[in-house]
């Protein structure tokens, strides 16, 4: 049985070390120290993935030094070339309306060119009157790319996007599918391939993910950080992935809570890092605790964290079984803040001079209270004891869990104040964020503790509500976070919204999934407006089957313009419907 066990260590160890070395660009090296004073932790040089910064973030600078573009002549700048595109270049409403308020590097190339400054409006129709613009600028910036990165995508000898009528084909196919404009840019950017398939072929590639059991909202996160998903058939490492995870019993869009279109997924890691913690004695039922409590493990990095940890861990003198034991009695430290807290830990113990095999032993039995607390500084702590180096490490070695009376940061952050004020309701929130998909201590977390407002039951029970009304429970999720203040109203609201928008509107549910903002408008602008914009559309002077979000998000003075003043009758019939209206 003692040889059994030692093959099997064996292959572990060489399978582990076959892993690490597709993360070698991490700066883990697993060399074992010789005594004390040599242990050291090489920095892991992570690579990010970036995202860029959704261009209507940043702010229009004037190109003259020392001088910021007024609001007013941003704001007159923006729909001038709305009008332009809309009006001159036939472009489609939204479309127009997406690049005017989303390219403002390009708007202030064109007001550099503006002579006249006390008439922006005037002076900039005029120039773009004579002057025609290159179209692909604003079409590209508006989709989140930065202008560093425009020179090299635009196309040569073409000015117009109608010229490119292919790419735009496919451009508006991966809008009508639900997937946000400004993730359009990253996934151009990578695989401009998708934007040249044929007619048809790209909706039938996106629709194909469905067909595995995701839900539309999961496959739009799914293709939105990973475009080259769509590139050739389904992909089978994907496949294999979401295969193992309904193995363990998850649901098919369990996947689609952790994806971040901020990163980007290597799927075959994913899949090696559940094989590999099978292979290391997991049973079913502790990886579904890890997932469940833990899921950034798999999802942060691709399970690039997990070789990352076994590493450092050998490093510092454990043999590989000791890891694996390690794991299994104590899966919990796998979390990020764990992590963090242990190696917090360790790094003081070496730094006051105590002996690796004395480190691993006090890791060994008391991984929990390493993990547990941040620490100070040591200077801080034998500042305070008045202690030396030598008699400090006896006290912890003697008794490890003064470590955690003698080092432990006193003062509470504001995580632990929330609690402290209101613990019972603090619990409740809680326990409710963590189904959501929040992970528990995080910098999010702690901020949507205090957006959303009510009792953990209560908010509870606004969740319910559109579950029950026909939404899938992962969707509705993924609109609480992008508008956590639908949760911020009663149930009897969010019920009349609904029935509104099926009765009254005519929109289907699942309308609301692109746009959940719309639960949060109240229902007297919800009832203005469209009444308006269905007048106008039975007069021929609108069309139908417009976006909530073009009906509503935009501001009153522009909803005056394009869906009052259009038509002659217009001005009358709304103030008719506002005085009407209660």
């Amino acid at each position: 049985m003692v040889v059994i066990a030692q093959i099997r260590e064996k292959a572990l160890l060489s399978y582990f070390y076959e892993m690490i070395c597709q993360l070698n660009h991490y700066g883990v090296v697993l060399r074992k120290p010789t005594s004390a004073h040599t242990l050291s932790f090489t920095p892991l040089r992570i690579r990010y993935f970036h995202c860029c910064r959704p261009a209507n973030y940043l702010k229009l600078e004037s190109s003259i030094p020392g001088r910021r573009v007024s609001r007013v002549v941003r704001t007159e700048a923006q729909d001038v070339l709305f009008d332009y595109l809309h009006c001159t270049r036939s472009f489609h409403l939204t479309d127009a309306e997406h690049m005017s308020k989303n390219s403002p590097h390009f708007l202030q190339k064109l007001l550099s060119k503006v002579e006249n400054e006390q008439d922006v409006a005037r002076s900039l129709s005029k120039f773009l009157r004579y002057n025609p613009i290159n179209e692909f600028e604003p079409f590209f910036e508006s989709l989140g790319l930065a202008p560093s990165e425009i020179s090299a995508l635009l196309p040569r000898n073409l000015m117009f996007l109608s010229d490119d009528c292919v790419m735009i084909e496919n451009y508006h196919v991966l809008c009508d599918y639900g997937i946000a404009r400004s993730s359009i840019g990253r996934m151009y950017k990578e695989v401009q391939a998708i934007f040249r398939y044929e007619l048809g072929l790209l909706g039938s590639k996106v629709r194909a993910y469905e067909g595995l059991g995701l839900s539309r909202s999961t496959v739009i996160k799914l293709v939105s950080c990973c475009p080259w998903l769509l590139v050739g058939g389904v992909n089978s490492q994907f496949v294999m992935v979401l295969k193992r995870v309904k193995g363990l019993g998850f649901e098919s869009d369990w996947i689609g809570g952790y994806l971040s279109g901020k990163s980007s997924y290597n799927w075959k890691r994913m899949h090696d890092t559940i094989d590999f913690l099978e292979k290391v004695g997991y049973s079913e039922e502790q990886m579904v605790s890890l997932f469940k409590t833990n899921p950034e493990l798999l999802f942060e990095g691709s399970g690039k964290k997990f070789y990352v940890l076994i590493g450092r861990l050998l490093k510092l003198g454990f043999k590989m079984k000791g890891v694996l034991s390690l794991f299994l009695q104590n899966p919990q430290i796998l979390s990020k803040k764990c992590v963090k807290n242990l190696w917090q830990a360790v790094g003081f113990l070496f730094e006051i001079g105590m002996k690796v095999e004395d480190i691993v032993s006090i890791v060994s039995s008391h991984v929990q209270l390493l993990c547990s607390c941040s620490l100070k500084g040591p200077r801080t702590v034998l500042r305070s004891l008045k202690v030396g180096r030598e008699g400090l490490c006896q006290i912890i070695k003697e008794d490890p869990s003064e470590l955690l009376s003698l080092a432990s940061k006193s003062k509470i952050n504001s995580m632990e104040h929330v609690t402290c004020q209101s613990p019972s309701k603090h619990l409740e929130k809680t326990t409710f964020l963590l189904r959501l998909g929040y992970v528990e201590n995080s910098d999010e977390m702690f901020k949507a503790l205090k957006l959303f407002r009510g009792r953990g039951d209560q908010l509870q029970e606004r969740f319910d509500c559109l579950v029950q009304a026909g939404l899938d429970c992962n969707v509705v999720s993924n609109m609480i976070k992008q508008a956590p203040s639908v949760l911020n109203q009663t149930k009897y609201v969010i019920e009349k919204k609904i029935d509104c928008l099926r009765n009254c509107l005519g929109y289907p549910l699942q309308s609301v999934v692109a746009f959940p903002s719309y639960l949060c408008y109240d229902i007297e602008r919800i009832n203005l407006r469209f009444s308006m914009y269905v007048w106008l559309r039975d007069k021929g002077a609108a069309k139908s089957n417009l976006s909530l979000s073009t009906i509503l998000a935009c501001s009153d003075a522009r909803f005056v313009k394009y869906f009052v003043d259009v038509h002659p009758e217009g001005p009358a019939q709304w103030e008719r419907l506002r005085k009407s209206l209660p």
